[in-house]
C-alpha cells in the first residue's frame, strides 16, 4: 500500500490529478466557443450547446459501466484507454468538416471520457493507505476544478487567435503530453483484486437505490442544481459576446475563473454545515444560486461577473452537500449510489440547454433567468422534501444523546 508523502504517493497523486485535469479540460473545451459555432454554421444557441449537453449525456450513461467493469478487468488499463481516446477525439475535432461531424465526435468523447472519472477513486482505494487516500482525494478533486477552468481559458484564448479549430488542436496536443506523463508516472496496480462481473447484481443495486426516496431526491437536487448552473454559462456567452459587451472568446474564457469561488465554497462547506441538516444546507445553497442569477439582470458587466461568482458559491455548496448525503445514506453498494448521483448530475446538465432554450428565444437573457429561477424553486421543493424525510427518520431514533442531533441551520 502507498503511504502518505512518499515518492510513490506523489507520483500517483500527481498522475491522477493530471488525468483529472485532462478529462475536465476536454469536457468543457467547447463552452466559450458556442457563439463561434453559431456564427460559423448559422445554428441556434440550443444547437450549439449540444456540443456540451450531448457529451455530458453520453458521459452520464457511461459512468454506470466503467465502475463494475474496472472491478473485473482492472483500473489502470481503463484509465489509459479512456484518456487516449479522449485525446484522439479532441485532435480529430480540429479537422471536423461540419457541425454534425463535430457533434458526433463530441458524443463519442462523452462515452469514453468517463473512464478516469469512474475509476480513479477506486484505484486510490486499492493502492493507498487510509491517511494517504484522504490527502490524495483533496488534491485529485482540485485537479477536477483546475481542469474545467484551464480547458475553458485555453479554449477561449486560442480561439481568439486561431479560431475554434485551434482550440481543439491545442487542447488535444496538451492532452497528448499529459497522457504520456500519466502513463509514465502512475504506479502499477498492486492492491487490485479482480471480482467477477455480475450485471444482474449491479442492476439490483441500482434498482434498490432508485426505490429509496432518500437517495433519489438527493440525486434529483444534484441534477437540477447542475442543470441550471452549467447552462447559465452556455447562454451568458451569447449575452456577453453581443453588444454592448462585445467580449472576445478569450475574455469569455476568463469568465470561468468565477468557478474558483465555488471551489473554495466546496472546501469549507463541510466545516460550515457540520452536524446541521444537509437538506437545509442544500436549500441555502440553492437560494444563493438564485440570488446570483437574479444579480445578472443588472445591465453592467461588473454586476454580471459578481452574480456568476455568487452562483458558483451556491452551486458548489449545494453539490457538495447532495453528493455527501447520497454517499452517507446509501444502504450498501455505495459506489453504485455515487454512480447514480453522477448520472443524475451530468444528465441534468445535458437537458438544461433544451429546457432554457425556449426561454432564451422568448425573452433573451431575462427569459433564461426566469427559467433558471423556476427550476431552482423546484429543486428547493425537492430539498425540503428531503428535510421532511430527515425529520421523520430522526423522530424514529430512540432518545439517545449519542445520536446526531441534526439541529436546524
Amino acid at each position: 500500500m502507498i503511504a502518505a508523502r512518499t515518492p510513490a504517493f506523489w507520483r500517483a497523486t500527481l498522475a491522477l490529478s493530471l488525468g483529472s485535469l485532462l478529462t475536465f479540460a476536454n469536457l468543457y473545451t467547447p463552452q466559450p466557443l458556442l457563439p463561434l459555432f453559431s456564427e460559423t454554421w448559422g445554428i441556434s444557441p440550443v444547437q450549439a450547446s449540444l456540443t456540451v449537453s450531448l457529451t455530458t449525456l453520453a458521459l452520464s450513461i457511461s459512468l454506470l459501466v466503467y465502475g463494475p467493469l474496472s472491478d473485473a478487468i482492472g483500473r489502470r488499463g481503463i484509465m489509459f484507454v479512456s484518456m487516449t481516446l479522449t485525446t484522439l477525439c479532441s485532435l480529430a475535432m480540429a479537422f471536423a468538416p461540419d457541425f454534425w461531424s463535430l457533434l458526433a465526435l463530441r458524443t463519442v468523447q462523452g462515452l469514453v471520457i468517463g473512464g478516469l472519472l469512474a475509476v480513479a477513486m477506486a484505484y486510490m482505494g486499492d493502492e493507498f493507505e487510509h491517511d494517504a487516500m484522504v490527502l490524495a482525494v483533496g488534491l485529485y478533486i482540485s485537479g477536477n476544478s483546475l481542469g474545467g477552468i484551464s480547458g475553458r481559458l485555453i479554449s477561449g484564448g486560442v480561439a481568439s487567435v486561431w479560431g475554434w479549430q485551434g482550440s481543439f488542436l491545442v487542447t488535444g496536443c496538451l492532452s497528448l503530453v499529459i497522457l504520456v506523463i500519466f502513463i509514465w508516472m502512475l504506479p502499477p496496480s498492486r492492491g487490485f483484486r479482480p471480482k467477477p462481473l455480475h450485471p444482474v447484481a449491479m442492476l439490483a443495486d441500482l434498482g434498490r437505490h432508485l426505490r429509496n426516496p432518500v437517495i433519489l431526491l438527493a440525486c434529483l437536487v444534484g441534477g437540477l442544481n447542475f442543470l441550471v448552473f452549467i447552462n447559465i454559462y452556455n447562454y451568458i456567452t451569447y449575452l456577453l459576446s453581443a453588444p454592448p459587451y462585445n467580449l472576445s472568446p478569450a475574455l469569455l474564457g476568463l469568465l470561468f475563473l468565477t468557478y474558483l469561488s465555488g471551489t473554495l465554497a466546496a472546501g469549507v462547506s463541510g466545516r460550515i454545515v457540520g452536524t446541521r441538516s444537509q437538506p437545509l444546507a442544500m436549500v441555502v445553497g440553492l437560494l444563493i444560486l438564485i440570488s446570483g442569477t437574479l444579480l445578472t439582470l443588472v445591465p453592467h458587466l461588473e454586476a454580471i461577473i459578481l452574480g456568476m461568482v455568487i452562483n458558483a458559491i451556491g452551486f458548489f455548496f449545494t453539490h457538495t452537500q447532495a453528493a455527501g448525503w447520497v454517499s452517507r445514506k446509501a444502504d450498501g453498494a455505495r459506489a453504485s449510489a455515487s454512480s447514480l448521483y453522477l448520472m443524475s448530475y451530468y444528465g441534468g446538465a445535458s437537458v438544461g440547454s433544451f429546457y432554457l432554450g425556449p426561454f432564451w428565444h422568448w425573452l433573451g437573457w431575462d427569459g433564461v433567468v426566469l427559467g433558471a429561477v423556476i427550476m431552482l424553486c423546484v429543486a428547493i421543493g425537492v430539498a425540503l422534501g428531503l428535510r421532511v424525510l430527515e425529520r421523520r427518520d430522526r423522530a424514529a431514533l430512540p432518545a439517545d444523546p449519542e445520536h446526531d442531533p441534526l439541529p436546524d441551520l
